[in-house]
């Protein structure tokens, strides 16, 4: 994804709210989150064409790094048998093939993390934006209905300018219609934050459990493996002795 539209999207899940709606209030009008509403749908769109691409990509190279390190498992068996029947001159070859298939693979392992990561962040993003989205056209409601109740009772002469002006006029419904906006905001902030924070923390504790488990697997393979090869090798020893 471009740098503009990470820039775009950071501005948007950023914005004051509170400010948001000082304006639209200033001006009577709910434009100013009509605008607001615009520029979030329109840069969703963008984000979810872009994370559609790179989540595309992801795919291809785990593809690509699982075909690859297919390929380079049974290769090494291969070259095992290679040098047990003493072809020497294929089985050095086999493992010049076998090095170049394994560093291969781990470019793709490394590009396929890489864009992982992307992807994650991308789709982190989204969960923001969308949350924010459904939070404002919510409150663009409750807004418009507060400037038409205002207007209608003219509770005061001066020009409402914000929130703030709302709760000190003398109207109780007003006042409480104001501070329900005020409230609703920083609650849906609030949960916003905790969201993203534990969508951080699940893909944190999802990629290192993936990389413990491929290490473990990798240990595994070559203890038991190294085990079985000594059980081998003693038992052939011992049917050697007997002969």
């Amino acid at each position: 994804m471009a740098p503009s539209l990470f820039e775009k999207i950071n501005t948007l899940i950023s914005a004051n709210l509170h400010a948001i709606v000082d304006r639209a209030l200033e001006g009577n009008s709910v434009q100013v989150m009509d605008e607001y509403i615009r520029q979030v749908e329109r840069n969703l769109e963008a984000l979810e064409d872009s994370a559609a691409t790179v989540g595309g990509t992801v795919k291809t190279l785990k593809r690509k790094y699982e075909e690859l390190a297919s390929q380079a498992e049974k290769l090494d068996r291969d070259i095992d048998t290679l040098v047990i029947k003493g072809k020497d001159d294929l089985a050095a070859a086999a493992q010049s093939e076998l090095n170049t298939k394994q560093q291969l693979s781990q470019e793709y392992y490394q590009q396929w993390q890489d864009q992982e990561q992307q992807y994650q962040k991308m789709l982190d993003m989204r969960l923001k934006l969308e949350a924010r989205l459904t939070m404002v056209k919510q409150e663009r409601e409750h807004l418009r209905a507060l400037i038409e109740l205002a207007e209608a009772k003219k509770v005061t002469t001066k020009t409402i300018k914000s929130l703030d002006d709302l709760t000190k006029v003398g109207d109780a419904e007003i006042t409480s219609l104001s501070e329900q906006i005020r409230q609703r905001i920083d609650r849906e902030d609030a949960r916003l934050d905790m969201a993203t924070a534990n969508l951080s923390e699940q893909i944190d504790d999802a990629v290192r459990g993936g990389e413990v488990e491929r290490q473990l697997e990798e240990r595994r393979r070559r203890l038991l493996g190294g085990a079985s090869g000594g059980g081998q090798q003693e038992a052939g020893g011992q049917q050697s002795s007997g002969g």
